[in-house]
């Protein structure tokens, strides 16, 4: 009906204004033409840089898990494979026969289990006396909080030799856990704080009417709201020493064959000044790629709700 009724309203009018108005008419139309024609190409081009970006995040992992099923004889050529030429698993095979592969793995868990316990137990009961209670410098403590975020952990590296070399935690997985717990407390504290501010405090305040204890408050009423939050700070913590090198370097020495490396070291230790396996390099890799990918699915939904509610400003 709306289309029908200008034309309808044309035609009652005389001759001398009906021509301009068509045309009028035909030009809006054509403007109408030429917006669509231009929203569907912006929207074709959104799609084309989103597919190459695409493409350039994930052809790094898609080459190394082609490489992993090739041959030794197909990685140093400069022709470009999609699809390795002598497909086998005996990269596979080697990096678990002739490689303490699992035990790498298995210290990597361990560091990392042990630092999301810690980050997680420090970082809440931070973040619960920020959000809750009101004390001389508290607001001095979140303006170091977020001073300290600015400064990378890899500034410290001396300060952290010279603490664990005291401390006789050289060469140690615990002293690895100690520097991981308190990098990653630091975000997880103020993210989980922003998240408790959201919480309304009157549901406390109605269970300790009800004779519960100020714990007893914490423990059944806001620890269950706060579960997004609190499986940020886990896997942000568990993250923390996933890949890192640096640290894990400095405290547990690649170059000592040692078995307490973790899997970056073990995998750095293969290479020597002559010869890197690339196959078994990349057959590894892969592997333990795949608890974190595991992790990440089933924690997802905790991940992108308590890191968008914790990224709240207050």
């Amino acid at each position: 009906m709306s289309q029908k009724l200008p034309t309808a309203a044309l035609e009652k009018q005389p001759a001398a204004f009906r021509t301009p108005a068509r045309e009028r008419a035909k030009r809006l139309q054509g403007r109408r033409a030429v917006a669509g024609l231009g929203t569907r190409l912006g929207l074709v081009g959104v799609y084309a840089f989103l597919v190459v970006m695409t493409i350039f995040a994930l052809f790094p992992f898609y080459y190394v898990v082609q490489a992993s099923f090739a041959g030794a004889q197909n990685l140093y050529t400069t022709d470009l494979h999609l699809f390795p030429a002598h497909f086998t698993f005996a990269n596979y095979l080697t990096a678990f026969t002739q490689e303490p592969l699992l035990n790498w793995i298995g210290n990597t868990l361990l560091v990392c289990g042990l630092t999301a316990l810690c980050g997680l137990v420090c970082s809440t009961s931070g973040a619960y006396a920020l959000a809750r209670f009101r004390f001389a410098g508290r607001e001095l403590t979140l303006r170091a909080l977020l001073t300290l975020q600015a400064f990378p952990g890899l500034l410290a590296l001396t300060a952290y030799y010279l603490l664990l070399n005291a401390l006789h935690l050289l060469n140690n997985l615990l002293g690895l856990v100690l520097i991981y717990s308190a990098g990653a407390i630091v975000f997880c504290c103020w993210n989980t704080k922003t998240y408790l501010d959201a919480l309304p405090i009157e549901l406390e305040q109605a269970a300790l009417v009800d004779g519960a204890t100020p714990f007893q408050a914490f423990w059944h009423i806001v620890l269950p709201l706060a579960t997004p939050a609190l499986a940020v700070a886990a896997l942000f913590t568990f993250m923390t020493g996933w890949n890192e090198f640096a640290l894990a370097n400095l405290v547990l020495n690649a170059n000592a064959n040692g078995s307490n490396l973790t899997f970056i070291l073990g995998l750095y230790s293969l290479q020597s000044d002559f010869r890197t396996p690339w196959g078994i390099f990349a057959a590894a890799s892969v592997i333990v790629s795949l608890p974190l990918m595991v992790i990440f699915f089933f924690a997802q939904r905790y991940f992108r709700s308590g890191l968008a509610q914790g990224g709240l400003a207050n």
